[in-house]
């Protein structure tokens, strides 16, 4: 017999100072709407996820000194666009707005994208941002 999906699963962190600290910058990025949404919706099995990805990706990494926010923002935009993940480009574009990206510079990245990976990855990328803009009224 399966076992039955834990709707209550708990965050269980190995590092709690780089998951807090990761928690702090990951819900300002992407808003702690959609963060609280993400974990309240993770069983047992998608949790570990989540711990891994608050305590390295947004702990570990997009709090150390050595980039300003707006500059990871670029980043993960060439490199999901590159990449073609389009669910998690669209969560990103979202997240670089709301680190200061502009409009303009986010197209300059997907241009940029187009010349090194492709103009099937530049299309996806603008195709998604445009949804985003759409939606956020940019």
């Amino acid at each position: 017999m399966a076992k039955a999906r834990n709707s209550k699963a708990k965050p269980n962190p190995r590092n709690k100072r780089l998951y807090d600290a990761g928690m702090k910058v990951r819900k300002a990025v992407l808003g702690a709407g959609y963060v609280d949404s993400s974990l309240a919706g993770a069983d047992d099995f998608m949790m570990s996820f989540q711990d891994m990805t608050t305590e390295y990706a947004w702990g570990y990494v997009w709090t150390r000194p050595g980039l300003p926010r707006k500059t990871r923002s670029m980043l993960n935009l060439a490199m999901l666009a590159a990449l073609n993940r389009g669910p998690e480009l669209r969560l990103h574009v979202n997240g670089a707005l709301n680190n200061g990206l502009s409009k303009d510079e986010i197209k300059e990245i997907f241009l940029q994208v187009g010349i090194y990976c492709g103009i099937p990855a530049c299309l996806d990328a603008f195709k998604t941002a445009r949804e985003v803009f759409k939606e956020r009224g940019v």
